[in-house]
């Protein structure tokens, strides 16, 4: 899998605008429900943050990885930004968030939904990409970082 299949531009916010860790979660679903991937706001928001109240997404280095697998979406869809200040999230390294991946699948997506965290998981251990996703000053640097960095498989 391609994380470009699934992540578009439309889907990339530089800066967001949001000034904690609900707001940025609610921003980047707002980025799913414009680019019409879901008309069911709500349920994606409430989803999403059921998750979060069961362990950090936060998964360390300055990113997190909210997510959630409801019927509100049809298929794997993913939503990134930046923020424009670091932002609590609980980390596991206790460090604030820089950098947010929001991921929503259907319920039955399960291995598409866990390929796509492993892949986000995998493309900022890379400390390079990490630092030139944080440097990136648009949102159409972001997504070439990713897309030049996306390799087809699991």
């Amino acid at each position: 899998m391609k994380l470009t299949d699934h992540l578009r531009l439309p889907l990339v916010k530089v800066p967001l605008a949001a000034k904690d860790k609900n707001a940025a979660i609610a921003e980047l679903v707002d980025l799913v429900v414009a680019s019409g991937a879901t008309t069911q706001r709500e349920t994606l928001l409430a989803s999403v943050m059921e998750r979060e109240t069961q362990r950090t997404t936060g998964i360390g280095r300055g990113f997190a990885i909210p997510h959630a697998k409801c019927d509100a979406v049809s298929e794997l869809v993913i939503a990134l930004g930046r923020t424009s200040q670091p932002l609590d999230f609980g980390a596991i390294d206790g460090k604030p968030v820089e950098l947010i991946a929001l991921l929503a699948s259907p319920t039955k997506a399960t291995s598409l939904h866990i390929s796509a965290l492993a892949k986000l998981s995998r493309l900022v251990i890379n400390a390079t990409v990490m630092e030139s996703l944080l440097s990136a000053k648009s949102a159409e640097q972001v997504f070439k970082i990713i897309s030049d960095n996306d390799q087809n498989s699991q």
